[in-house]
């Protein structure tokens, strides 16, 4: 089966790569795996033999007929035509499992049209998981693992490193695919912690609105929308002169707090 340009497939096919990305996830007999983008099945094959359960979402209908003729023999096979930037993975993962949703890993070969898209989601609904092994584009790994100060860092590192314990863990030619893509890609490992951050959605807004002209300066990013940025950052103890990508996650709490304060005594 050719792969579409249209969703952006490209296959993996090198075993070694692939051995390395199921050793990575640590499968252990008495857990379900979801995968994400099973493609032909070549992770989906060892995940079968080491998990008690694996469920494969798939958008393109076209694989989810060979999927499931491929692993018909395997009772603990799920394969589900669903678009997982859309579906509620709690309610999926409860309706083919029953009450029982623990012990639970996700792994993931991404399309690099959609990869930060479904990122976002899976941070959303991270707390299902014990732990996440994902493929991107190796940009966007580096993005996601960029230390403050660096030239990669921007709003997904921080939402990530707010969300996860991050480990890039290795590159991945192009070679390893079928069709060859044009760009290498990268495996990251993502392990769910508490957020540092309790408002997502207020944290998410000022994220946005800190990089949206990395050249600029936070406070010249933030008047347009709170005029009071200077005092808030001085609040929050930040040089108002700094970046946004060499904040530190604490510092962006810190931040979060200034400005939720600013908002609650506005309120009264």
């Amino acid at each position: 089966m050719r792969a579409k340009k249209s969703l952006g497939q490209n296959f993996l096919q090198d075993e070694t790569v692939i051995k390395r990305i199921i050793d990575a996830l640590d499968v252990r007999p008495d857990e379900t795996v979801v995968e994400i983008g099973p493609g032909h099945g070549e992770l989906t094959a060892q995940l079968i033999e080491k998990a008690a359960a694996v469920i494969a979402i798939e958008f393109d209908r076209d694989l989810i007929a060979s999927l499931k003729n491929r692993f018909s023999q395997n009772e603990s096979f799920t394969a589900l035509n669903e678009d997982v930037l859309s579906v509620d993975l709690s309610r999926l993962i409860a309706e083919n499992l029953g009450s029982e949703i623990s012990n639970l890993k996700l792994i993931a070969n991404l399309p690099y049209n959609i990869s930060t898209p479904i990122l976002q989601r899976l941070i959303d609904q991270r707390s299902l998981f014990s732990r996440f092994v994902l493929m991107f584009q190796r940009e966007v790994v580096e993005r996601i693992t960029a230390a403050p100060g660096g030239k990669d860092r921007g709003f997904l590192s921080v939402l990530v490193e707010d969300a996860f314990d991050a480990e890039y863990l290795f590159d991945v030619p192009p070679q390893a695919f079928r069709p060859v893509p044009k760009v290498w890609s990268a495996v990251v490992r993502l392990i769910p912690k508490s957020a540092r951050i309790k408002d997502e959605i207020l944290f998410r807004k000022i994220l946005s609105i800190s990089f949206s002209q990395k050249r600029k300066n936070i406070q010249n990013n933030l008047k347009g929308a709170y005029p009071n940025a200077s005092g808030l950052l001085e609040s929050a103890g930040i040089d108002s002169r700094r970046r946004a990508e060499t904040l530190t996650l604490n510092e962006w709490g810190k931040l979060i707090d200034s400005i939720a304060n600013e908002n609650d005594r506005a309120s009264i």
